[in-house]
């Protein structure tokens, strides 16, 4: 082929090289419901849930550039290691909620849910795990169902259909979901109760703490 005609070639390679990433990311949200959550950087499974909610894989150093640009205020960690390792932005809030799917219950629901409306109110909100499948779809799908009055079944699609990561991923999630009191997730989130259950042990803690005077 002439030099003449490599260069222009070389040109149009790279091209769609750089644009078939985004191609694909605009098709992929223009077939997904427009109710469920939209990707915002696939390098990090970060999705926009609200105006205010975003949710993501781990990040890293290199993703503190958007998470700026999005306004992040508070970064929810549902990992035991923490953020600080790799976040430094000032000003942005962390908040650690460790917690394993095959192990959650109300109280760990509630305390998600209540460390989200909180930040909220300061400001755009990402919540992460590892991979942002499994737990934090979770607490996406409770967030859906306590917080914005979805159904069960509205918000179980969203989570195991999602492009999120690997459905079988989503059993222990779909497990307790499929058994959580919702009016009662609601009642509690609302008096400021940890738990559904009198009994549970950060309820059951709280008995031995002194009045305040």
């Amino acid at each position: 082929m002439p030099r003449s005609r490599i260069f222009p070639a070389l040109c149009l390679t790279l091209l769609a090289l750089f644009t078939l990433p985004q191609a694909q990311a605009d098709e992929a949200s223009a077939s997904r419901p427009a109710q469920w959550a939209q990707p915002v950087a696939t390098q990090y499974n970060l999705y926009q849930m609200s105006p205010t909610l975003y949710r993501s894989a781990l990040p890293d150093s290199a993703a503190q550039p958007l998470l700026e640009k999005l306004h992040i205020a508070t970064v929810i960690n549902f990992l035991p290691e923490a953020d600080s390792s790799w976040l430094k932005t000032p000003g942005v809030t962390q908040v650690q909620l460790p917690y394993r799917t095959n192990h959650v219950d109300d109280a760990d629901v509630l305390a998600a849910l209540r460390a989200i409306q909180t930040a909220q109110a300061k400001g755009p909100v990402l919540m992460h795990c590892k991979h942002g499948s499994d737990r934090t779809g979770l607490m996406s799908a409770m967030y859906r169902v306590v917080i914005e009055d979805w159904s069960k079944e509205d918000a179980l699609k969203e989570m195991t259909q999602g492009g999120f990561g690997e459905s079988s991923h989503h059993k222990d999630g779909v497990s307790y979901m499929m058994k959580a009191d919702i009016p009662q997730l609601r009642a509690a989130l609302s008096s400021g109760a940890c738990s559904t259950s009198a009994l549970a042990s950060c309820a059951v803690m709280n008995w031995f703490k002194p009045a305040k005077s």
